[in-house]
């Protein structure tokens, strides 16, 4: 059962305890190769979910998992996890751990949503004019395809959002058509 509270408390334990021993780069390397191992194997993720495993095992089978890959502040957190019987909730410390990051560093995500993959080139037009509009420096883009859009683009940086796709478009105006805006309208 998802606890973000839960997640969100952790996570800032976590950056804390970075931030005390400058270690916070380290610290979010770790985390980042933690969330891509959690996103590549299930297997891992049930491993951490089952409450059939003790956590003896659960802690022998984690620590042969991240061998040399994690640092000592993130073994010593993923240990505690585990003594303390959260193990459970630690794909979603990671993700609140980053969200906690960027925050403590001032940077913006902004999700670009394409029809099509785009080039290197295009985003880097739109991080350039993103940065332009916002005065914002520390952005990071996060490009999707969606082929439902059609074409165009939908841009959005926290609770602002450009939809120019043409599947917008094309809602509009088919609620244009539904409405009977097309139609003199006689009282």
């Amino acid at each position: 059962m998802p606890n973000p509270r839960l997640a969100s408390r952790y996570a800032k334990a976590l950056l804390d305890l970075a931030k005390e021993r400058n270690q916070v780069q380290e610290v979010f390397a770790d985390i980042q190769w933690l969330q891509a191992v959690c996103k590549e194997s299930r297997d891992f993720v049930n491993l951490l979910r089952s409450p059939v495993i003790k956590a003896d095992k659960k802690k022998s089978i984690v620590n042969a998992i991240t061998g040399n890959h994690i640092g000592a502040i993130t073994k010593g957190f993923t240990n505690l996890l585990i003594a303390k019987n959260r193990e459970s909730v630690l794909p979603e410390i990671l993700p609140a751990f980053i969200e906690q990051y960027k925050v403590l560093n001032n940077i913006h995500t902004v999700k670009l949503t394409t029809a099509v993959p785009v080039s290197d080139e295009v985003k880097n037009n739109i991080m350039n004019q993103v940065k332009t509009v916002t005065g914002e420096q520390n952005i990071e883009l996060e490009s999707t395809v969606d082929p439902d859009i059609i074409g165009g683009f939908v841009l959005e940086m926290g609770d602002k959002m450009v939809d120019a796709s043409i599947s917008y478009d094309l809602k509009a105006i088919a609620k244009q058509f539904k409405n009977n805006d097309f139609i003199y309208k006689v009282r």
